[in-house]
């Protein structure tokens, strides 16, 4: 690789939640939504791209524009107007398609563009046969298609949106699709209904109850893969913060619930509980994808204290004998291995961030910065100049970065700034320092050395602060 991958693996600047990643051409491009950062709601940008080599994971390219609100007949200025999490395939004609939705207007819209990430055209919305269009019968809301191209060149559509007793304007006078993920096959054309809709086996939170999806029942985000012949159906369970799967030797029925593939605040890791997460808990939305033989899963995380700054991550997952088993959170997700056990690196790739206290689940309203960590970055939203910094950094707060291939560490230099006058502890685990140096007092940047024998290996690198005040992390030196 030319150099490091890192997570988040976009600029810091960049606020691109729903990752849905896809191989054309050599290349794998990944199709999202587009926060604007520390806006009032989700998906306030129009549609870009990002696209890097397969065999070269660290060189993210930006595609530019791919899609703007105003192409869409509906798409009128405002917060309920926003573009929602997209996804793209490779029409039986060569083509690219876009399907995504607008507003709560209940209709799946498709764009579409002669190559992976250039300006896509809006063509119209998936409609049934006799030309009623999808979403305007008394269905449930149709919510962030995902689309599927099979071998034999049959298309399939996915949708659904699972809470529970949702007041119905917010869902633009719809219903919940309380049974579950909703599935359909497409003709040719891109936009009629073959068949469908049709329940495909992925249980909402109603009929969750006593089965294997207990727990993890269908809400959002529904993602169709195929490995060794059978088809995978990812999507975010109830909960919000995890990325679930279902698996079935057909695309519209019989999915069995998998198991989990990633949550963004690590629950479910060894120790890790829903109540004592280790990052900001929120929404998530994802996908699967194998290249060069090795697979990864792609998610979100949240950052700026709401649910409105969301920032893409991925990781490598194992994958054994037709079972995903859920990846970790870390700092080197795309980079094939640990991070070299040298230089700078910027604070904002901690995996885990979280104070004694906890966390919180991230929602519409910014919670109280107390004593609580959070990612953000100075002035508003831009496509350039990357400060993203971690702030409100104070007593009892806990950074990880996992992991780095560690060779006669002496310890770390931390770049900081702010007021705080504490300790700064330096470990491999919290709890457990290795060594400490105190805070000088000031609002400036500052250097602080903390001298520590680290053990050698693939070894993470945590920081922790300990006293009054309060500073912002800005990046560190492994000595």
């Amino acid at each position: 690789m030319k150099k490091q991958a890192f997570n988040p693996y976009l600029p810091g600047y960049e606020y691109i939640p729903d990752g849905e990643p896809h191989v054309f051409g050599g290349r794998v491009y990944v199709y999202g939504s587009h926060d604007k950062f520390n806006g009032i709601s989700f998906c306030l940008n129009d549609y870009v791209c990002w696209s890097a080599p397969v065999d070269d994971l660290s060189d993210w390219r930006y595609e530019g524009v791919i899609f703007r609100r105003r192409q869409d007949p509906a798409g009128k200025p405002g917060f309920w107007n926003a573009m929602y999490a997209p996804d793209v395939c490779r029409g039986p004609d060569g083509r690219y398609y876009l399907y995504y939705f607008i507003g709560y207007t209940g209709l799946i819209s498709v764009a579409v563009c002669d190559t992976p990430a250039g300006k896509y055209e809006y063509i119209g919305h998936v409609r049934y046969a006799d030309g009623t269009l999808l979403g305007k019968k008394d269905e449930p809301l149709q919510f962030d298609p995902g689309v599927f191209v099979d071998d034999d060149g049959k298309v399939y559509l996915y949708t659904g949106f699972g809470p529970v007793n949702y007041p119905a304007i917010l869902l633009g006078g719809h219903k919940a699709s309380e049974r579950g993920a909703m599935g359909f096959e497409l003709e040719p054309d891109m936009l009629t209904v073959r068949r469908g809709p049709q329940h495909i086996g992925v249980r909402g939170r109603p009929e969750g109850k006593g089965t294997p999806y207990e727990g993890h029942e269908f809400f959002e985000a529904s993602s169709m893969r195929k490995f060794n012949g059978k088809y995978y159906f990812i999507y975010s369970a109830f909960e919000g913060h995890e990325l679930c799967y279902a698996v079935s030797d057909d695309p519209l029925s019989g999915f069995a619930f998998g198991g989990t593939l990633v949550s963004n605040g690590d629950v479910g890791m060894p120790g890790v509980t829903k109540e004592r997460p280790r990052n900001d808990l929120g929404n998530t939305h994802g996908s699967l994808i194998e290249m060069g033989g090795k697979y990864y899963v792609f998610y979100h995380r949240h950052t700026n204290r709401h649910a409105f700054s969301r920032q893409a991550c991925a990781e490598e997952i194992r994958f054994e004998n037709g079972k995903f088993y859920q990846a970790e959170m870390t700092s080197c997700g795309l980079n094939g291995g640990p991070l070299a056990g040298e230089g700078t690196y910027p604070a904002r790739i901690a995996c885990n961030l979280y104070s004694e206290g906890g966390m919180h689940f991230c929602g519409v309203l910014k919670y109280g910065k107390g004593k609580y960590p959070y990612f953000t970055q100075s002035g508003g939203d831009r496509e350039d100049n990357d400060d993203q910094y971690i702030a409100n950094f104070c007593d009892g707060c806990v950074a990880v970065y996992k992991y780095f291939d560690l060779k006669d560490c002496k310890g770390v230099e931390v770049r900081l700034r702010g007021p705080g006058g504490g300790v700064l502890e330096l470990g491999t685990e919290a709890g457990k320092p290795l060594g400490s140096a105190q805070v000088p007092k000031g609002n400036g940047a500052r250097t602080v050395r903390i001298a520590a024998d680290m053990p050698n290996g693939k070894q993470p690198v945590c920081l922790r602060y300990r006293g009054r005040g309060k500073v912002d992390l800005l990046s560190f030196t492994i000595l």
